[in-house]
């Protein structure tokens, strides 16, 4: 490599840098995984990643939306700091990716499979694609959704199209996979080239709920246990919740039998696609590149899968931004075998910095994030993660501040929610009205102030999405600007 400048940084190669491949899922929620303890989901690919890395406990996504999460993660920046308010965003000329970042460091940066940009810009700072998103995935006129009180989704097909066929999701999945296997092959056979980055996305376990057959036989319907939350009253729950749930046909949930079969559907493609990293990992492993590959899995977001009367996500239980992220590095291969746990709260915008530090760049200072490899096994510092939600069914602006044992949850213009999620993992008793609570929930809300001003931030993003409505927006947006907002 020469010394030209990528974005201002200079060009260089490490010749002991690491090899990287990065897996993203779309709509994984962490607890439906072996690895993270549950009794009946397949997913021995991830376990075994697992036990010869680190797996961490508290990842949390920076919305439970697609493509917002996806921005934020790649460009290592919050939602509110790049725009990235719903998923009909078009990133612009400013937007600075871990494409951008890595190539300064001499990485060649690839692409395969789900990656949810939208626009004509395929790349986005990368070098090149191996595979594409599904065209109907795609977004080219940068129009948002409608945030008002009356939109509802079509219909509940997120939780009712379920069953075992073959589907185009499941199609692309593998097709992602045969190209990124090819890739690594070929890289394999060049072990004195550049080291690269890959980025493989897919569309599993993202509904619809349609599953391949020889994967679905191994779930019974019958003896699926519905979360104790699945036929929770709306007229009982948050207004912010309700409305929620009213948008997306959630208000009424189907009867028990077929969410059991949704929900063996949706184990089916999680174990669909353990199937595909295990095709990643025998490719790794069984080559040159095993002892120079760090391995990244994680998810954009979860899936709420029936708690709370919820199917989807776009609220801030557990189940919806809670996201599995496991790292293994060569270095953990020449350890002793076992399960490295990490219980810190981190975020999917952790990812760059840590990418970064993979990579040999230094520390860049303007990132929020941090990277994962400062932080030790069994580390439970605390830092606060933010999440936070713009798009359909959510009237106004909502976030969420998760500081150790407890989750702030603040809508404006409505009352704020608190949990305690060590005592209450369900998430049923919200505290934020008991006076004992009264000094917690003051101190989330400062830390909270601290990282963006919601009433700013939900102001901005109204503005933004009216004008993209009406056609008069430069959609360029979101080009990166930190100080808006805050």
């Amino acid at each position: 490599m020469g010394a030209a400048a990528v974005d201002g940084e200079p060009e260089r190669t490490n010749q002991d840098a690491p090899n990287i491949v990065v897996v993203l899922s779309d709509e994984h929620a962490a607890a439906a995984s072996g690895c993270y303890g549950h009794p009946v989901v397949q997913t021995p690919n991830l376990d075994r990643l697992a036990a010869e890395g680190t797996l961490y406990e508290n990842a949390y996504c920076p919305s439970p939306m697609c493509v917002p999460s996806r921005l934020s993660m790649l460009s290592g920046r919050h939602v509110h700091d790049i725009g990235a308010w719903d998923n009909g965003v078009l990133p612009g000329a400013g937007f600075r990716s871990w494409g951008h970042h890595l190539r300064a460091a001499g990485y060649e940066t690839v692409l395969a499979g789900r990656t949810h940009f939208n626009g004509p810009d395929r790349l986005l700072g990368f070098d090149r694609r191996l595979t594409d998103d599904l065209d109907f995935w795609i977004t080219h006129d940068g129009r948002p959704p409608r945030r008002v009180p009356e939109w509802r989704r079509g219909s509940n097909s997120h939780v009712t199209e379920v069953g075992a066929a073959e589907h185009v999701h499941t199609r692309h999945d593998v097709n992602a996979t045969d190209a990124a296997v090819e890739y690594l092959r070929g890289r394999a056979r060049r072990p004195g080239d550049r080291p690269f980055l890959l980025y493989v996305g897919y569309m599993h376990p993202h509904f619809p709920l349609v599953a391949p057959p020889e994967f679905l036989a191994a779930y019974d319907p019958a003896t699926v246990e519905l979360p104790p939350t699945w036929d929770e009253s709306v007229q009982a729950q948050h207004p912010v919740i309700a409305q929620v749930r009213r948008a997306f046909r959630n208000d009424e949930p189907p009867g028990p039998d077929l969410q059991r079969e949704a929900t063996a559907c949706y184990w089916a493609l999680i174990s669909h696609l353990d199937h595909q990293v295990g095709r990643l990992l025998d490719e790794v492993d069984g080559s040159s590149l095993r002892d120079r590959t760090v391995v990244i899995y994680t998810s954009d977001h979860g899936e709420m899968a029936g708690h709370h009367g919820i199917w989807q996500k776009q609220v801030f239980y557990e189940p919806a931004v809670k996201v599995p992220l496991i790292v293994r590095t060569p270095g953990d291969l020449h350890e002793e075998p076992r399960r490295r746990r990490v219980t810190a709260d981190v975020s999917l915008i952790d990812l760059l910095p840590t990418l970064r530090d993979l990579a040999g760049l230094s520390p860049e200072p303007s990132l929020p994030g941090r990277s994962l490899l400062s932080l030790p096994e069994g580390s439970r510092a605390t830092r606060p993660v933010l999440s936070q939600y713009h798009a359909q069914g959510m009237v106004d602006g909502g976030f969420m501040l998760k500081l150790g044992r407890y989750k702030y949850c603040y809508y404006v213009h409505h009352p704020p929610q608190l949990f305690d999620v060590v005592n209450d993992p369900l998430e049923r008793v919200d505290l934020a009205g008991d006076p004992d609570y009264a000094a917690a929930v003051g101190q989330l809300d400062a830390e909270l102030r601290r990282v963006v001003d919601p009433e700013t931030t939900d102001r901005r993003a109204k503005e933004d999405q009216r004008r993209r409505a009406t056609g008069s927006a430069d959609l360029t947006s979101p080009a990166c600007s930190r100080d808006r907002g805050r």
